[in-house]
This record gives structure tokens, C-alpha cells and sequence, in this order.
């Protein structure tokens, strides 16, 4: 039960939260999580001296006082505080439109769009793919970004209230802007990357066990302990093997970074995926929301 919560109003928050996200969307200006970026930014150009005690520092002076300030304001108005922060926080009404920004064109043959689409949410060179490359990128993104737009973000708002989401989204986006290998972050970025693996370890596993049970459920759990281990990321490897698995569809394999090929372990089992796999990948996203928000409420009226 969430700090300072009543049983019932964690849960009722976190439903009029979702509700919030999905009638209004994005905010398509001056958005909280754009404005933090330009923060990290400034104090990354400032404070890397490539050294793992300048990263704490900087994670510290850039997450620490958003932080703080949450706690503080929360007493003030408990609910009204933790809707507003989860709303900002979560990211599962933009998710999906940016993954039915790829998969309409995809569908309707207009590849270079789809291309150019799903160049704006992953990190690999997207110039050159097929259909099946396109619809493989956008699939392995909304797995992977469900987890960290919207699960975990929720599992911190049942454990912490708003300070909880707030706390999550802002490790989770130094996560992905220093969390690199590169000679500029190694050092640097360590301590973001292992903060934010901290924070994933349990969600990462309940959103993977959440794709498991709303599809191929036998699939998923095999891929999942057969496929995790060899990913890289502790984290991401159950979240995408799992959701591929429920899927029925195959991922990883060869990508372009930088201008480097990498050959990527694979994913799930299947046929490669198409347009239509963008769409039941959006719905499980969907369905997942739906059913961890009536787990909260479980919870809830078992508390009370």
C-alpha cells in the first residue's frame, strides 16, 4: 500500500491517472520529460569528466531535486498531486500512437513514411528496411517501452505515490541518455544504468509475466527462460523475449548502431512480424494496463 494512501485511493488514482493519459494524450508542449532532458543535458556537458563519481553527482543534481519537490508538494493535496505526477509520468497514450503512426503506412504500402516513423522511436539506422525490418523495430520498441512508460512507472506509483513515478521516468530517461558503453558514458553513465536495472528488476519480470498470460502464455514462458539470459539487458531481455513469445512472433537479429551491424540474439518464436503484429502489439499493451489497474484495485479492497 502506497505512503500515506488510503487503500482504495492509490488505485482510484492511478485509474483517473490513465484515464487523464488517454483522454488528453501527450502534452504537445513544454512537456515535464522534455524540459528534464535539456536539465541532464546541461549538466552532462558540465560534469562528465568521464569518471564514475562525476555520474553520481550529476544523476544526484538532476534527479534529486524533482524528487524532493514531489515529496514535499504531496501533502498538500495527496490525490490531486499523485494524479497530476502519474499523468506526466506515464507515456502509454503516446506509445500508442506513435506505434499507429508506423503501422498505418506500413499497411497501406507507404514505406519510406514507416521508415521515417519508426526512425523517431528507436536508435537504429531505419533508412534502409524492408516491411518486415520496419514492423520488427516498431514491435520490439512498444514491448520494450511498455515496460518502462507504463509498468514500472505504475509499480513505483503503487509503492512510492507520484514521488514513486516521478522518481522511476527521471532514472529510467538518464538510463537512456547515458546509460551507453561509448568512451563518452562508460564511466560516466555507469551509475544511471545500474540505478535504473535496480529499479526495473521487479517490474521488468511482472510485465513479462503480464505479455506472458495475455497471449501465447506456453510460448512466452519458454522464450522468456530460454532467450532472457542471452540479451544484454537484464531487464529488457524478459520484457521483449516474453512479449515476443506472446506474440508468436520472432525479434532480435541484425540491426545497424552508429553504422555498426550487430547480430542480436533472438526473440520469441514465430514468423518475422508485419503490420498487423504492430497493432496485436498495441493491444497487449492495452490489455496489460487494463488488467494491472485491476490488480491495484484488488489490492485496494483486500487492504480495506
Amino acid at each position: 500500500m502506497t505512503l500515506g494512501f488510503d487503500a482504495l485511493t492509490m488505485p482510484l488514482a492511478a485509474l483517473s491517472a490513465v484515464l487523464l493519459d488517454r483522454l488528453l494524450g501527450e502534452v504537445p508542449r513544454f512537456h515535464p520529460l522534455v524540459g528534464f532532458g535539456y536539465l541532464a543535458s546541461a549538466i552532462e556537458k558540465r560534469l562528465n569528466r568521464r569518471s564514475i563519481a562525476g555520474g553520481v553527482l550529476a544523476w544526484l543534481l538532476a534527479v534529486g531535486p524533482w524528487v524532493a519537490l514531489a515529496f514535499w508538494l504531496r501533502p498538500l493535496a495527496p490525490f490531486a498531486v499523485d494524479v497530476v505526477l502519474l499523468y506526466f509520468a506515464l507515456g502509454a497514450q503516446s506509445l500508442c500512437e506513435h506505434a499507429e503512426a508506423i503501422a498505418k503506412p506500413l499497411r497501406e504500402g507507404r514505406l519510406d513514411e514507416a521508415r521515417q516513423r519508426v526512425g523517431w522511436i528507436v536508435s537504429r539506422e531505419t533508412a534502409t528496411l524492408d516491411e518486415s525490418g520496419v514492423a520488427k523495430a516498431g514491435v520490439e520498441s512498444v514491448l520494450e517501452n511498455g515496460n518502462d512508460a507504463i509498468f514500472g512507472t505504475l509499480f513505483w506509483f503503487a509503492l512510492l505515490g507520484g514521488p514513486g513515478a516521478v522518481l522511476f521516468r527521471l532514472a529510467n530517461t538518464l538510463d537512456a541518455m547515458w546509460g551507453y558503453r561509448t568512451e563518452r558514458y562508460n564511466l560516466f553513465g555507469r551509475f544511471a544504468a545500474r540505478f535504473d536495472d535496480a529499479l526495473n528488476f521487479i517490474p521488468a519480470r511482472l510485465t513479462a509475466l503480464t505479455y506472458a498470460l495475455l497471449g501465447q502464455t506456453r510460448n512466452a514462458l519458454a522464450c522468456w527462460r530460454a532467450q532472457a539470459p542471452g540479451w544484454d539487458s537484464p531487464n529488457a531481455g524478459p520484457v521483449m523475449s516474453a512479449g515476443a513469445g506472446s506474440l508468436g512472433v520472432l525479434l532480435g537479429g541484425a540491426a545497424i548502431y552508429h553504422g555498426q551491424e550487430e547480430i542480436r540474439p533472438p526473440l520469441g518464436a514465430g514468423p518475422a512480424p508485419v503490420a498487423a503484429d504492430l497493432g496485436r502489439a498495441i493491444s497487449l499493451i492495452r490489455r496489460s494496463l487494463w488488467l494491472w489497474l485491476a490488480v491495484l484495485f484488488v489490492i485496494g479492497f483486500a487492504h480495506a
